[in-house]
């Protein structure tokens, strides 16, 4: 493969919203990454979540030309920006949801003008990882039994973005390994519920990130409720129902889900959801007229 791409998966009329998934990899490999590969198939489920959770957006799936980061030359971040770039005007958000080394992408290149929300899912973020403006909301979360990437490692980032500035929600999921399979509900619903919060508000003929127009004033303003606003990424039963933005949550063993069921739900999601759509950047990514 020369160029970046992404897998098309959805593509509704009049779309103007974009999910973008970025699978994992390797961290030293320039072989070509295969449909089949365990890493690009873990990211079929979270294409159905998203399906399900916010309809109108289109889904597609990062292609990378390599299997590995690769040092310092960090191909897939690239890759990812460039298919940014590459978008027709018609896309005006983005959300980037990446695992393990796609979650390292979407982090690296989480601070582009398309972008509306980066959620890292046991992202690859070693020690001494720049730091990116990224652009909210933005939230990580990892499993307490990952071995492959490190928990601490993560929680650690989204410290530093905090000093910097920068809120961040940070959620452990408890009993969870790399993979990500023994609680593939809890994942799904995280992918869900974030995608619906970030894309909750229409985006503009003008632009995503523009403000929208401040409503005009009624002579009786609305008393305060005073109870506080939601959480909108809870997990299934696990963490508080309300509370500040900027915090780490940890979510408890649910129960709930079963690595059997987790192949399963890969299984049937990539039945479910075909390609319908290979597109090249550099050709006019997202081919315009299959994103509207």
């Amino acid at each position: 493969m020369t160029r970046p791409g992404m897998d098309l998966v959805r593509p509704p009329a009049g779309a103007t919203d974009l999910v973008l998934l970025a699978h994992g990899g390797m961290e030293n490999s320039q072989a070509v990454p295969q449909s089949w590969q365990p890493p690009i198939l873990r990211m079929w489920p979270f294409a159905w979540a998203v399906r399900t959770a916010v309809p109108a957006a289109a889904i597609g799936l990062m292609r990378y030309r390599y299997r590995g980061w690769n040092g310092v030359a960090a191909d897939p971040a690239v890759d990812l920006r460039t298919v940014l770039d590459d978008l027709p005007p018609v896309i005006r958000r983005v959300v980037l949801i990446g695992h393990s080394m796609g979650g390292r992408a979407v982090v690296a290149a989480g601070d582009h003008p398309r972008v509306a929300g980066v959620l890292a899912l046991a992202p690859w973020l070693p020690p001494g990882e720049p730091l990116t403006a990224l652009r909210p909301p933005i939230t990580l979360a990892h499993g307490t039994e990952d071995t492959i990437t490190d928990p601490r490692a993560t929680a650690a980032y989204a410290e530093r973005l905090r000093s910097a500035g920068t809120p961040v929600r940070f959620f452990q999921l408890a009993g969870e390994t790399h993979p990500m399979l023994r609680r593939h509900n809890d994942w799904n619903t995280l992918v869900a519920d974030f995608t619906t919060a970030a894309l909750a508000t229409p985006s503009t003929a003008a632009g995503a990130n523009q403000s929208p127009e401040p409503p005009a004033q009624s002579p009786e303003p609305p008393a305060q409720s005073p109870e506080p606003p939601a959480n909108p990424f809870p997990g299934p039963g696990a963490a508080p129902s309300s509370g500040p933005d900027d915090r780490d949550v940890l979510l408890p063993r649910s129960g709930r889900s079963s690595t059997a069921g987790a192949v399963l739900s890969i299984a049937v999601a990539r039945l479910r959801l075909p390609v319908v759509a290979r597109c090249s950047a550099g050709k006019g990514t997202a081919a315009g007229k299959d994103l509207g």
